[in-house]
């Protein structure tokens, strides 16, 4: 739970300060970084739990958007099974930005023409899912490999 609440303060955090607007969506890598640590160290619960969490705190700061739900919830899922069944950090973040870029953006879909009433195309939004999960689950992968390098990942892990 300490690392969920940890990481979900983090991302919170610099979502006020590294995001990228692109139309009616946010694109927020930080959010898919965290995604992937969290998959890593406690499982896919706790990393959908710290993806809904980060995403409520983002919303209530006005810094991210509706679509900010379904996107990581679903990244942050698929990356916890993946890491849970291989334990390979690549197929991980690979699993953040399937779960992410594609699913994410077709459960995001709905809430952009049915909720926000927004004229919005699905492939207009698996472009930006994808770009977004891909820099986040990038990221991550580099530094999760530097940590098991050295070790440091089987002492953190769950």
């Amino acid at each position: 739970m300490t690392y969920t609440a940890i990481i979900s303060a983090i991302v919170s955090v610099s979502s006020t300060i590294v995001y990228i607007p692109v139309g009616f969506a946010k694109i927020f890598p930080v959010q898919h970084l965290a995604n992937v640590l969290t998959a890593v160290l406690v499982g896919p619960y706790y990393a959908v739990i710290q993806a809904l969490l980060a995403s409520t705190i983002r919303n209530i700061m006005g810094t991210g958007s509706l679509f900010a739900f379904p996107g990581s919830m679903i990244g942050a899922l698929f990356a916890g099974f993946v890491y849970s069944k291989t334990k390979n950090l690549m197929l991980t973040a690979f699993g953040e930005v399937i779960g992410t870029g594609i699913f994410g953006a077709m459960a995001a879909y709905p809430i952009a023409t049915l909720i926000l009433g927004q004229e919005a195309a699905l492939f207009g939004l698996v472009p930006a899912f994808i770009i977004s999960s891909f820099a986040g689950a990038a990221f991550a992968f580099f530094l999760l490999s530097i940590m098991e390098r050295n070790h440091v990942l089987k002492r953190l892990e769950n």
